[in-house]
């Protein structure tokens, strides 16, 4: 089911709705008069992403705001102690999840009765479809427990991703400015507007250059640290036997750090990854951000398509600012984000320079 998901054809299909998205969510970062947090705003975008586009929900913005907001409170607490205090965070946890859980089947039975308008199969669609080839019709928690599934997928990590390319961007303007002159060399950027037409799935993996910057991104800011395995056979490791039916864990944060393919470990420098010099290549495991074997994340391509998307937009129609005066220092618990959220000011640019006005999400709903 999730390899029909995450196709290249269901990708495709995603692409403008998340570009649209993404539009949206800058003019908004553009009207607003003071600087934003970064890391709060990211959160909210991917959130807005997974029910817009994965799951194709209409749902108002004012209520898809309350609905991220239980999110969080679901989220923050997912990994307290199972310790059913009334104060407890299990317990606000529990009420967080049954209260997300009651929007989600609200949601999800208006979107079973209303299927006009649609002009694409988003990821919830495939899921009722597949079921049905296999001849189960999925119960409501079945769908439920799904949705939930895929909003997590797309949340935390991207979100953490995203921050974290937009701090690289502004700490490197040489990236943000070679990024640029990708775009124009390939027809997408001319006279400071996305030429119409030109973000198309296999236009925007043809990007080497922004490839490299978001490899980069994900190498040096890992937004998970590590990953857990059963062994399925005795092996030996540096003299130390583990036995079949362990769990182990292995940690992607320490292998980019020590992998010896990378030079500079502690340096930004997408040009690593270049054609020229393919630090990545030699070796299976030295890169693996997303895991690796058969367990890698399923979620791969729609994360890299939508840092791509990110990355173009912020390089062709917006100008930003940090706005403390030094960078923050970087926690990685739960995820790799900036202690402070990353306060930025933005401000959006047409091909004159000027500044843009706010849109409205009207056309936005329209559509998806």
């Amino acid at each position: 089911v999730f390899s029909k998901i995450f196709s290249h054809e269901a990708l495709e299909s995603y692409l403008p709705k998340i570009q649209l998205v993404i539009k949206d969510t800058l003019r908004a970062w553009s009207s607003n008069p003071e600087s934003i947090n970064v890391y709060h705003e990211t959160q909210k975008l991917t959130f807005r992403m997974a029910i817009r586009v994965l799951l194709g929900f209409r749902i108002p913005d004012e209520e898809l705001g309350r609905l991220f907001e239980v999110y969080q409170q679901f989220v923050e607490n997912v990994f307290s102690l199972p310790v059913d205090l009334p104060f407890s965070g299990y317990r606000r946890g529990i009420r967080a999840r049954e209260t997300l859980q009651k929007g989600l089947e609200k949601a999800i039975q208006e979107k079973l009765q209303n299927t006009q308008g649609k002009d694409y199969a988003d990821a919830l669609d495939i899921l009722i479809e597949s079921g049905k080839e296999h001849g189960k019709e999925l119960t409501m928690q079945e769908l439920k427990d799904g949705t939930l599934e895929l909003i997590f997928a797309a949340y935390a990590t991207t979100a953490s991703a995203s921050t974290s390319l937009i701090m690289q961007l502004l700490k490197h303007p040489r990236v943000l400015e070679k990024l640029r002159e990708e775009l124009r060399s390939k027809g997408i950027l001319h006279n400071g507007c996305i030429c119409e037409g030109s973000l198309r799935l296999d236009n925007i993996n043809g990007l080497q250059y922004l490839d490299c910057v978001i490899k980069e991104v994900l190498r040096l800011f890992t937004p998970i640290s590590g990953g857990y395995r059963t062994v399925l056979q005795t092996f030996e490791l540096d003299g130390f036997q583990i036995p079949k039916g362990w769990s182990v864990m292995y940690s992607i944060r320490d292998t980019h750090d020590t992998a010896p393919v990378f030079k500079d470990v502690d340096v930004f420098d997408p040009d690593r990854f270049s054609q020229g010099r393919s630090e990545d290549k030699d070796g299976r495991f030295h890169y693996l951000p997303f895991g690796g074997g058969v367990r890698t994340c399923l979620g791969k391509p729609l994360a890299k398509l939508f840092l791509k998307a990110l990355a173009i937009e912020l390089a062709s129609t917006s100008r930003f600012e940090l706005a403390t005066r030094t960078f923050p220092k970087i926690t990685l618990v739960p995820v790799v984000h900036p202690v402070d959220g990353l306060k930025v000011k933005f401000f959006g640019l047409d091909s004159n320079q000027n500044e843009i006005l706010t849109g409205t999400d009207a056309m936005l709903g329209a559509t998806v």
